[in-house]
């Protein structure tokens, strides 16, 4: 074909050709004095007006010339044209057009012979204008063109390519019909496969679609949709740990990604489909739950070769994993809900408390566990379906319908706690103690429907907590008597210890010297005045412990903790300065409480006296005291670096006479006196401890 050449006789060029963007600059380009039409000062004036009309068209036109059909365009008809352009210009659109020819050859004949316009809409045409074969759709009209003597010359035609329009509608309602289906499937199988049958209706854009699901591990996929008849079997179980040839289902499933890969060599890929291509490529897409990136499996198809692989098509294949991941997590939730709604009526029937759902204004019995049937003393088949009244006659004598009148107005609750309820039971009234609350039922719109009722027989928990209450009453009694015997056996033991210590020291200034001076004899004299000391030590921490559960209560007044830590600290300061312990002090600003003085003085001078009692040899002492106001306590800290206790034994701490540490000395009743003293006054104490670094004792003082 000839190319462009500027021809210098073309030097001033037609009119006509003026303007028209690149395609009115190429025709001026032409050499058309080597061209079958000749020079353009020798064409009709009808040709040289439909050229000028094209040319300053925004419109997609066109005029086929001649017998030959020699094509005119415009710029905006170049798309249509792809890699034809710009060889089709001039040239017979016999040969432009030569793939479809065959679709247009009686159109065209039909124009020419019958003088008639030929108007399609959305033609479907199988187009090379991209180095492959693609389906296209075209809205045009064929015109009959006129030369200068009134005769048919050639083709005018206006066109519009429908292309992505008629592929959006098509993807769209294979998107819709998914979607409207995807509420009426039971069964993950059903739904896989009713979402592969509707694609397989759009063949032109699936020509097969695959759905495998992942297992609970995430290890094998199972197939569980398929549609599409293909040239070769597909695995029905796939384990992705192992080497896929098909498919690379592991690299979707770790990055998440749509993948596009060949088929592989030795297997035919096309679809058996007549009117389709061969299959040359496919996609293999995550299916993922909606919203996250939990993978429920993947969605495989094969890419139709009449098409681009662009963004709309990739877009949406997208939509439809998205569609068939939202179709999956539906039918599982409704599975879901089934398990659950099996399991929510397995433990309503099981429920060891008393159920029962009341409907309308009769509150009329839709559902009644065993266990309420066995508090009121009636079997399922004798209440269910009845007003409550007409099944609990002897209701209507209490003021039970009241209170189920008052939630089902006003939709508040009612809790009720040992309420008495007279029922009939095994042929006789009985009165029976309830736990029970009445909630309102609603319906979707929120409108109350009905009320619910959960109910405990506490019959038995009544009569023990009495009997609990008469036993505590004793102990308490006995607990005072125990208390006093203590307190009189503390006072009562002092003079016999005092006897024995001063018929120990006449013994002594009795025996001869020559016998005193006797090993064995000074040895025991050590032994049983260390035996007095500690007597008189545990007597004296029995007194304390009782005269702490006297005085509880007692000398209760406002008292600042600053002031307290300050003077335990002067007790202490000898101790503080031969161990060279470093005190650190943190006091909130406002650390006073209501509480004994003397006790307070106690608690405080127990734990420091512990803190550098039990330090640890290997680093200085550091000890931390701090205050801090909580919203019901008052909070003491005290904090060392010393020996500490291993966390399991952490509670022994406060047993009377218990020691974790036996290498000083210690009666081991002080911290059982600060756990006395702090839940006599309403507070408590609590420790952190780890073995070899150290212990925090936090006080709570109540407000």
């Amino acid at each position: 074909m000839p190319q462009p050449n500027r021809n210098e006789t073309e030097s001033n060029p037609p009119d006509f050709f003026r303007g028209g963007g690149e395609m009115g600059a190429r025709m001026r380009d032409y050499p058309w004095q080597d061209h079958p039409l000749g020079p353009p000062s020798n064409w009709p004036q009808s040709l040289k007006t439909n050229i000028r009309l094209i040319l300053n068209s925004g419109f997609p036109m066109f005029i086929w010339w001649s017998d030959e059909l020699f094509s005119f365009h415009n710029d905006a008809y170049l798309p249509a044209l792809g890699n034809k352009h710009p060889q089709a210009l001039g040239l017979s659109a016999r040969v432009v057009w030569a793939e479809v020819w065959d679709d247009l050859h009686d159109i065209v004949a039909g124009v020419l012979h019958d003088k008639k316009p030929f108007t399609a809409e959305a033609l479907k045409l199988i187009l090379q204008r991209k180095n492959f074969a693609e389906e296209t759709y075209w809205t045009f009209s064929y015109s009959p063109a006129f030369n200068d003597a009134g005769e048919v010359n050639g083709i005018f035609c206006a066109c519009f390519e429908r292309t992505s329009t008629i592929l959006g509608q098509r993807r769209l309602k294979t998107l819709k019909d998914i979607s409207d289906t995807s509420t009426q499937n039971q069964t993950l199988k059903q739904a896989c496969q009713s979402a592969c049958d509707f694609l397989n209706k759009n063949a032109d854009d699936i020509p097969f679609s695959l759905i495998y699901l992942l297992n609970g591990e995430g290890t094998k996929a199972h197939l569980s949709g398929q549609a599409g008849l293909l040239h070769f079997s597909v695995p029905k179980e796939v384990d992705l740990h192992q080497q896929n040839t098909l498919w690379p289902l592991e690299v979707v499933q770790q990055t998440k990604q749509a993948v596009v890969v060949n088929f592989p060599d030795g297997i035919e890929s096309s679809v058996d489909n007549a009117h389709l291509p061969p299959v040359k490529i496919q996609a293999v897409l995550p299916i993922c739950m909606p919203g996250q990136e939990q993978l429920l499996g993947f969605f495989i198809v094969g890419i139709s070769s009449w098409l681009e692989y662009d963004t709309d098509y990739k877009g949406f294949q997208e939509l439809l994993a998205n569609q068939i991941a939202t179709t999956i997590t539906h039918v599982q939730a409704r599975e879901e809900l089934a398990r659950q709604q099996v399991y929510l009526n397995e433990i309503f029937e099981q429920a060891p408390v008393g159920i029962t759902l009341m409907r309308g204004q009769d509150f009329i019995i839709d559902l009644a566990n065993p266990s309420i049937c066995d508090i009121w003393g009636r079997k399922q088949e004798e209440v269910l379906g009845k007003p409550v009244l007409e099944a609990l006659p002897e209701i209507g004598r209490q003021n039970i319908l009241q209170l189920l009148r008052g939630v089902l107005e006003t939709g508040e609750p009612f809790v009720a706690n040992e309420l008495p309820v007279v029922l009939e039971r095994n042929g006789r009234l009985e009165v029976v103690y309830l736990n029970f609350v009445y909630h309102p039922k609603r319906n979707s719109y929120g409108a109350i429907t009905g009320v619910i009722a959960v109910a405990i027989d506490i019959n038995e928990q009544v009569g023990a907590r009495r009997e609990i209450e008469q036993m505590n009453k004793e102990l308490l009694a006995i607990n005072a008597d125990l208390d006093n015997f203590v307190y009189s056996a503390s006072h009562d033991l002092k003079a016999p210890i005092s006897n024995i210590e001063g018929l120990l020291k006449v013994l002594v200034e009795y025996l001869p010297d020559d016998m005193l001076e006797l090993d064995v004899v000074q040895r025991l004299i050590g032994l049983i005045e260390n035996s007095i000391d500690r007597f008189k030590k545990a007597v004296a921490d029995l007194t304390e412990v009782a005269k702490i559960q006297r005085e509880a209560g007692e000398d209760v007044k406002q008292v600042d903790l600053a002031e307290i830590i300050s003077e335990v600290q002067l007790d202490f300061e000898s101790l503080i300065i031969e161990s060279g312990a470093r005190i650190e002090l943190d006091i909130a600003p406002v650390s006073s409480v209501r509480f004994s003085a003397k006790n307070m003085r106690s608690v405080i001078y127990n734990l420091l006296s512990n803190a550098l009692k039990y330090r640890s040899p290997e680093r200085r002492l550091h000890i931390s005291i701090s205050t801090e106001v909580l919203p019901e306590y008052t909070l003491l800290t005290v904090t060392d670096n010393g020996l500490g206790v291993n966390p399991t034994e952490k509670e022994k701490m406060f047993s009377m006479f218990k020691r974790l540490h036996d290498h000083v000395e210690g009666s081991g009743i002080g911290l059982y006196i600060v756990k006395r003293i702090m839940e006599n006054a309403g507070g408590k104490i609590e420790v952190e401890s780890k073995l070899g670094e150290g212990a925090a004792f936090k006080v709570y003082f109540q407000k």
